[in-house]
């Protein structure tokens, strides 16, 4: 059956690749990004595509921003994906404020004031799916990943709060770890910490990167898209509070 998904971050990179997908299945997709152009453009070639899909400017770290979107959206979301995402790598001791601060309001204070605005329809309906995109550092740390550690960590303690607020309701949140994906936002990883440790960028993927992961291997974008659609589905009604990692054996060790 179609849904109604809204998926932030939506105009490029994973939001990008699983709004494609969940649109060729058939369902109707909201993209939001923080740049209008780019998520009016993406929801725009869903369209070419034959799928269906609106495209709006959306800042998550903006709670009346978010307050004022959901009032002038004509129609329930069966489906929030939480997926925005963005990141700063610095020593704590050269970590700014402010900078440390917006990546709590965009990765943990977003997706929860996302997820409240949508709730209160879900209900009406008793359906509801809310999947975060987190990371395996909602699992494990890394150096100077501080903020962005802290709130994928936080992440999952908000889904468990909501799975018990919600075990009531056919309503389920659950919170996706993958390992590294190669998309733009970890190419700008990867130049930033062979620029910072005087590696090649094929040093700071192997010596850093997949270091700690058995398989050696970046996470596929199908693979994302594989279990948020699982997740989706009407028998997956019980799992709920789970953080499921995409990891290769990461968090085996």
């Amino acid at each position: 059956m179609s849904k109604t998904i809204l998926i932030t971050g939506a105009a490029s990179g994973i939001g990008l690749y699983i709004a494609q997908q969940l649109a060729a299945a058939g369902h109707h997709i909201i993209v939001t990004d923080l740049n209008a152009a780019h998520a009016k453009e993406a929801a725009e070639d869903i369209v070419i595509n034959g799928g269906k899909a609106q495209g709006y400017a959306l800042n998550v770290a903006d709670s009346e921003a978010i307050t004022v979107f959901f009032k002038q959206l004509p129609q329930a979301v069966d489906v929030l994906i939480n997926n925005a995402g963005i990141q700063h790598v610095a020593k704590l001791e050269e970590f700014p404020a402010d900078k440390w601060q917006f990546l709590q309001q965009v990765m943990l204070v977003g997706p929860a004031m996302m997820t409240q605005a949508v709730l209160p329809k879900m209900r009406e309906q008793n359906f509801g799916r809310i999947i975060n995109i987190g990371s395996i550092h909602a699992m494990v740390a890394s150096k100077y990943k501080s903020a962005y550690v802290a709130a994928k960590h936080g992440l999952i303690g908000f889904s468990k709060t909501i799975a018990l607020e919600t075990g009531d309701a056919n309503i389920t949140i659950n919170t996706v770890c993958p390992a590294y994906v190669k998309t733009p936002l970890v190419e700008q990883q990867i130049a930033a910490q062979a620029k910072e440790h005087g590696l090649s960028e094929q040093q700071v993927i192997d010596t850093i990167m997949l270091a700690p992961m058995p398989k050696k291997a970046f996470i596929g974008l199908d693979e994302i898209h594989h279990t948020v659609t699982f997740l989706m589905a009407d028998a997956a009604r019980n799992i709920t509070a789970q953080a499921i990692a995409i990891d290769g054996g990461w968090t085996a060790q």
